[in-house]
């Protein structure tokens, strides 16, 4: 007999996630694999090509929205339409994940300002974070260096708790009910690092930005605590 089909499908039973990438070949990387180890579908769109966001997160466990190389700031309707859409899972409780971009169109939607550094600094590489005492509770034990891809931040948003502070831009890690916003990014894996890096290299020479030797030899000094804490931050961010 096939034990495989004697186990309980755990994705039958729960909500799907939604989403939201903004490239046309971007993935979810590490962050869609532990929510799938959750027993959670993907529900994947991407707006800035056609596809619709729902009335309502009654059909969602929760939404994430992930990065990309435009500004929260930036006048397309997408960016807009997805900035307002954030009022859908705020006001119906539902956790919410905001990944870079994602974390400032958080900002924006509660007014706050993205900004880029006056010196005109990026964080591109591993940077150390200063995760605040006493937010181990809302977050887990938050790594203290993590991998940065991104040349503006965003203002703490009114009401929200800040969980993590960064050298170039103050806030690094911040929630807001079951809301969170990180700057940095969890998702990557060595393969989207190396595409990264070898695809937009022109980035790499902004200032303060690391060159692609640091990206990869970080990830093999910091990434095992990155993994041990997003496994940990997602299981809690799905049972807020």
């Amino acid at each position: 007999m096939n034990k495989r089909a004697l186990m309980p499908d755990r994705s039958a039973s729960k909500l799907p996630v939604l989403v939201i990438l903004h490239q046309e070949h971007s993935t979810p990387g590490r962050i869609g694999r532990l929510i799938e180890a959750e027993g959670h579908r993907l529900d994947i769109r991407r707006p800035r090509f056609g596809d619709a966001l729902p009335r309502t997160m009654q059909d969602h466990a929760g939404a994430v929205i992930f990065g990309g190389p435009m500004s929260a700031n930036d006048e397309e309707d997408f960016i807009r339409s997805e900035i307002e859409w954030i009022g859908v899972p705020l006001k119906e409780h539902k956790p919410f994940l905001g990944v870079c971009l994602g974390a400032q169109m958080l900002t924006r939607h509660c007014g706050g300002r993205v900004y880029k550094d006056p010196d005109g600094r990026a964080e591109i590489g591993y940077y150390d974070i200063k995760p605040l005492p006493g937010t181990e509770a809302l977050a887990g034990a938050l790594p203290e260096h993590v991998y940065q891809w991104h040349r503006e931040g965003f203002d703490l948003p009114l009401g929200a708790r800040l969980l993590a502070r960064g050298e170039i831009f103050e806030v690094q890690a911040c929630c807001l009910d079951k809301a969170y916003a990180i700057q940095f990014h969890p998702e990557v894996t060595y393969a989207m690092m190396c595409r990264w890096t070898t695809r937009a290299a022109e980035r790499m020479s902004a200032p303060a930005a690391q060159p692609r030797e640091q990206h990869l030899e970080g990830w093999f000094r910091y990434d095992a605590a990155v993994e041990r804490w997003a496994q940990d931050f997602i299981v809690r961010w799905l049972g807020a």
